[in-house]
């Protein structure tokens, strides 16, 4: 990695922070300020959430092919713009209509930030330092988004509106400070779609599902996203309070032993997924988030004092965070290293897309199934996390030996990317 490439990627780094903290700044405490303290009612609140993910998934396709002609920074620096507008009208919306289009524009400017920002990393970094350079933006959107949730909280009263205006308006300030940011990051030169030949600018999602080892991939995502994140605020809250039993002040340990894990974890399993098969690694966390669903089936299910559930369910939460540890320096990276020159920027967002997806269906499937059917819905999610092991063990036979083991390419120097995929040989 050049001197400049390790200054851009640093700014890069504080602008993941600076994002993810005006996230948590505001995200957890939508709900309350939509239902409650403008008065909108539960119903308009829900349609908020809903046209958060509706206009991430509007937006996502284009985003992808703006990124492959235009480059990653310009098109962060029109997503900051458009989320910083969202947010400061949210704040001063009064009504159901003006609050769903502060939200639909703050929620694009979110969704595109994701591939924006990633792309950036894939630019600025190379096959040695990429995994580390994604467990770190891992690492500062975790602690970025608690940061912001724990000061959020002591600012808001529900009592008196201006103190969510304010709120909406310091996150409008992040994501202005972070345009200041990401516009004195010099970008090292990478191909864009004005480079390549004109069939590439013409097929370019055609070549996207032309690659077989991306939309296994993809679907891997998909279910990686349904089982885990989906299910984080919706399905596995409601089975905890209905089935488990646990109070809202325990709910939110959890989330806090998530959160502690990531980030306490990160770099120590960072050191242990290094030079391991990126499939395995994915396919052990299939494993751990199988043992996470049997501690919440405990939790729920297993007729043990108030205290063993609580723990056993305060733990499916910590174990969640260890595996997503693991997948941070290893699913992103993979992403880039499918892709062809010059079009990260797409395969980021075709990425990016899948999660909204799942996030979208996730809670839509969980959230009825674990306040209602509780043993049906750990025994489903407990499938979908074996599934992610099966998928996992699939997908590397689809990939070279670079793709797979990045670490060879330090021996041969070869960097293997969107090609035609090499078998691998079995290991015992």
């Amino acid at each position: 990695m050049t001197r400049a490439m390790g200054a851009a990627m640093r700014r890069i780094h504080v602008g993941n922070a600076l994002s993810a903290f005006g996230l948590g700044f505001t995200v957890p405490y939508l709900y309350v300020y939509v239902a409650q303290v403008r008065g909108l009612g539960a119903m308009t609140a829900g349609l908020v959430l809903a046209v958060f993910a509706v206009a991430a998934l509007i937006v996502l396709p284009f985003a992808g092919r703006a990124i492959v002609r235009r480059g990653p920074l310009p098109v962060l620096l029109a997503a900051l713009v458009l989320a910083a507008l969202g947010a400061l009208s949210l704040g001063l919306a009064g009504g159901a209509a003006s609050v769903l289009l502060s939200a639909a524009a703050l929620g694009a400017g979110q969704a595109v930030m994701q591939p924006a920002l990633a792309t950036m990393i894939v630019d600025c970094s190379t096959a040695d330092t990429r995994s580390r350079a994604f467990a770190m933006q891992f690492f500062l959107q975790n602690l970025g988004l608690g940061v912001g949730g724990l000061i959020g909280g002591h600012l808001v009263d529900t009592t008196r509106v201006s103190s969510f205006t304010l709120l909406f308006a310091i996150e409008a300030l992040m994501f202005l400070v972070l345009v200041v940011v990401m516009a004195t990051v010099r970008m090292p030169h990478s191909p864009r779609m004005a480079d390549a030949p004109a069939r590439s600018a013409r097929g370019g999602w055609k070549q996207l599902l032309g690659n077989r080892a991306m939309v296994q991939l993809c679907v891997l995502g998909f279910v990686l996203f349904f089982a885990c994140y989906g299910q984080f605020e919706s399905g596995l809250s409601a089975y905890g309070v209905e089935a488990a039993g646990i109070s809202t002040s325990a709910l939110g340990t959890a989330l806090a032993a998530n959160t502690l894990m990531i980030v306490v974890a990160q770099f120590a399993v960072l050191k242990l997924v290094e030079r391991r098969r990126r499939t395995r690694v994915i396919a052990t966390v299939g494993l751990i988030w199988a043992v996470a669903w049997l501690a919440a089936g405990y939790a729920g299910l297993g007729h043990g004092s108030q205290e063993m559930a609580t723990a056993a369910f305060v733990s499916t939460y910590a174990l969640f965070g260890l595996g997503e540890a693991m997948l941070s320096p290893t699913v992103a990276p993979l992403v880039a290293d499918l892709a062809p020159e010059g079009l990260a920027g797409q395969y980021n967002s075709a990425f990016a897309l899948v999660k909204q997806l799942a996030l979208a269906v996730g809670p839509a499937v969980g959230g009825p199934l674990g306040a209602s059917l509780h043993a049906p819905y750990v025994v489903t999610f407990l499938l979908f996390s074996l599934s992610v092991t099966v998928l996992a063990l699939r997908l590397g036979r689809s990939l070279t030996a670079v793709q797979d083991r990045p670490w060879t390419a330090r021996e041969s120097r070869v960097v293997s990317r969107g090609g035609a995929p090499e078998p691998v040989a079995a290991e015992a």
